[in-house]
This record gives C-alpha cells, sequence and structure tokens, in this order.
C-alpha cells in the first residue's frame, strides 16, 4: 500500500506531459497514470515513449504517446489537439521537456542559442497557449512549467540553459496574471540536481557527487519521483489557490 498522498480531483483529469519518455519526464507519466489521470505525454524519444505507454497499458487510462519534436510549433499544437481528441479538454499541462546539454562560452552561435531557447524555453510558451482555451471552457487549469536551481547557483558550462531556465520564472509569473481572471494557476517547480539515468550516465561524478552533498541540506539522493510527488499536488486541486510561486524541490540547496 502506498504511503504516499491520494488527489481524488486528478481522477479523469486530462494532462499534457512534455518530454515524457524518459527521467523526470516518464515518473510524471507514471505518478499521473496511476491516480487515474488521462495522461498524453509527448516526444522525440520514440523507441522509449513507446515502451513506456506499454509498460502502463494496464492503467485504467492508458496514456497516449506521441512522437514530436517539441521546437516545431506546429507539431507541438498538433500533439496537444491529439490529446484532446483521445481524452477531452486538457486541464493539466506540465511542461517538462528540456535539455540541459552543457556548452562553453565560446561555443555559442546564433542557430544552437535558437534551439537552446527552442528546448528550454519557447514551448512552454506555445504550449501553454494551445491549452488556453481547453482551460478557460472547463472554467480553470493548471499549468506547472518547470525551472531550475542552476541559475540560482550561478552554475557555469551552459549559458542558453541557464538563461532559458532563469525566464522560466518570468513566464509564469506573466501567464498567472494573465489566466488568473479564468481560474487557471500557474506555477513553476523547480527541481534541484536530480539522479535520473541520463544524468548519472553523462554528469555525476565522484567530484559533482561531492558537490551536491555540500549543497543539500539534506543527505539523501533527489530522485524523479520527489519532483513528481510536487507535481501532483500543484495539478490537483488542493492547491487551488497557488499560483505565480515557485516551488523548489532541491534537498535544501538554495
Amino acid at each position: 500500500m502506498s504511503l504516499f498522498a491520494r488527489y481524488p480531483s486528478l481522477q479523469n483529469r486530462t494532462v499534457l506531459i512534455t518530454g515524457g519518455a524518459t527521467g523526470i519526464g516518464a515518473s510524471l507519466v507514471e505518478a499521473f497514470a496511476d491516480q487515474g489521470a488521462r495522461v498524453g505525454f509527448v516526444d522525440l524519444a520514440v523507441a522509449e515513449g513507446r515502451s513506456l505507454a506499454a509498460r502502463l497499458s494496464k492503467s485504467a487510462t492508458p496514456p497516449l504517446f506521441i512522437a514530436a519534436d517539441l521546437t516545431d510549433t506546429a507539431a507541438l499544437v498538433a500533439a496537444t489537439r491529439q490529446v484532446h481528441a483521445a481524452f477531452g479538454p486538457i486541464t493539466v499541462l506540465l511542461n517538462n521537456a528540456a535539455n540541459d546539454r552543457r556548452h562553453a562560452l565560446d561555443t555559442v552561435t546564433p542557430e544552437s542559442w535558437d534551439a537552446g531557447i527552442g528546448v528550454n524555453l519557447k514551448h512552454q510558451f506555445f504550449a501553454a497557449q494551445a491549452v488556453a482555451p481547453d482551460m478557460k471552457g472547463a472554467g480553470g487549469g493548471s499549468i506547472v512549467n518547470f525551472g531550475s536551481i542552476s541559475w540560482m547557483l550561478k552554475q557555469g558550462g551552459m549559458p542558453v540553459y541557464t538563461t532559458s531556465k532563469a525566464a522560466v520564472q518570468g513566464l509564469t509569473r506573466s501567464l498567472a496574471r494573465d489566466l488568473g481572471p479564468f481560474g487557471i494557476r500557474v506555477n513553476t517547480l523547480v527541481p534541484g540536481w536530480v539522479m535520473t539515468e541520463k544524468q548519472l550516465r553523462l554528469w555525476v561524478s565522484d567530484e559533482s557527487r561531492a558537490e551536491i552533498a555540500r549543497g543539500q541540506c539534506l543527505a539523501a539522493a533527489l530522485e524523479p519521483a520527489h519532483i513528481a510527488r510536487m507535481a501532483l499536488f500543484l495539478a490537483a486541486d488542493d492547491s487551488a489557490m497557488c499560483t505565480a510561486q515557485d516551488f523548489v524541490v532541491d534537498g535544501g540547496w538554495v
């Protein structure tokens, strides 16, 4: 029996998750499907997305995987329409997709800048724009934009990523004001250094583990499930008067 909260308001609620095939995104898909939500998720990782959908096929409502490039705004809008057609109006949006590829200052080109902003920031705005009519029609909804503590820590070695993640919090506050009159809440979920398979494979070393240990107040590893549990709360009616806020889940680092 689970020790964690159940959210009756999420039952049969239509949820769109960007970047849902792996890492934090996959944990989000699993968590919302377990709550009885109707989950559509979008990702470029086709094999991983299909595998996750197959693994969760016995859910009350099996998640719908849509293979699409979120930096292609037309494809993103088409994906939202597919989720709406399959499950009804989208009232929860989790703007999770991102790419924290490391890059040196002197290697950034106009093209790589635009690509980084596209995957880390631009799609969050256009996904919100695409689902806003559904949420307005439903009388409300919840948008959760995903940020990062990296820029708060003045982390170097990926200036396009940290710039875009800082901008997410400005986007959240702007959307919260514009959409609030329609009962739509917009918040930023700000993860710390989450021990996903990708992070462990590419970036986490003995040196970085020591950095995490120095930075976090809590000694435990930060896992994708910790992020998903905050996302459930922000999507559910339990957080009905929470909007324009930053919810940091980082073990006490910042």
